[in-house]
């Protein structure tokens, strides 16, 4: 049995708390950062510092809807890492969420 199937946080993942956060929020744009937090297993605070870098980076946008945010994911921009420059972000997502094309555009 490993770690993960008992329940257990594993040493290391293949992505980082930025993509996590970013995956949670394209599954949802209209979840709080709190439950973000919760399901990534980081604080509020962490939540709310990677969003800013993410929207800093034009990977993400907040949009005001009456006293709550919806994120807006850019699913067209690169990947940030040099080795997966010529992939976009909406092709990882993809993987995740299902709502990406193999172009890594969401569908109409």
């Amino acid at each position: 049995m490993t770690s993960s199937s008992r329940g257990e946080v594993p040493s290391w993942t293949f992505l980082t708390n930025h993509g996590h956060v970013l995956v949670a929020l394209a599954r949802d744009p209209h979840r709080r950062l709190r439950d973000v937090a919760l399901e990534v297993g980081i604080t509020e605070r962490s939540a709310q510092s990677i969003v800013a870098d993410l929207e800093a980076a034009g990977y993400l946008r907040r949009v005001r809807v009456g006293r709550r945010n919806r994120y807006e994911v850019e699913t067209s921009r690169p990947l940030r890492h040099p080795a997966e420059r010529d992939h976009q972000v909406g092709e990882l997502l993809g993987l995740f969420t299902g709502a990406a094309d193999e172009d890594g555009e969401p569908p109409p």
